[in-house]
């Protein structure tokens, strides 16, 4: 099995707004087709307070890298859609659930998207 390491930062954006964020990393031990399975059963509603969602290959599985509007809408999100998703297809494959793997925070300073603000 897969060692899964994750770190979770909040940070503060010194973004025009001024709003507080939440960026964090985390490494998961899951390959290109669970990650599509996962992301099917979360569906196509955007979630509220996702800025944007990165997700590529490394030598033990896959590393994402996400910004939030807040730490609050990432645990939102995590409870109510996530985890109902992703705990039913880890025990599938695996035969148990594994512990959240710990998230790195990020030091944000800046987001800027396709839908940054001119």
């Amino acid at each position: 099995m897969l060692a899964a390491r994750r770190s979770a930062i909040s940070a503060h954006s010194a973004a025009s707004s001024g709003s507080a964020g939440a960026a964090f990393t985390y490494d998961v031990p899951i390959g290109p087709e669970t990650y599509a399975r996962i992301r099917d059963g979360l569906g196509p509603e955007r979630p509220e307070g996702l800025i944007v969602h990165l997700a590529w290959r490394t030598g033990a599985g896959l590393r994402y890298v996400d910004v939030w509007q807040s730490k609050d809408d990432f645990e939102a999100f995590a409870e109510n859609r996530l985890h109902p998703v992703v705990h039913p297809i880890i025990e599938e494959e695996r035969g148990f659930v594994p512990p959240e793997p710990v998230h790195a925070v990020l030091d944000l300073v800046d987001a800027w998207t396709g839908r940054h603000p001119g």
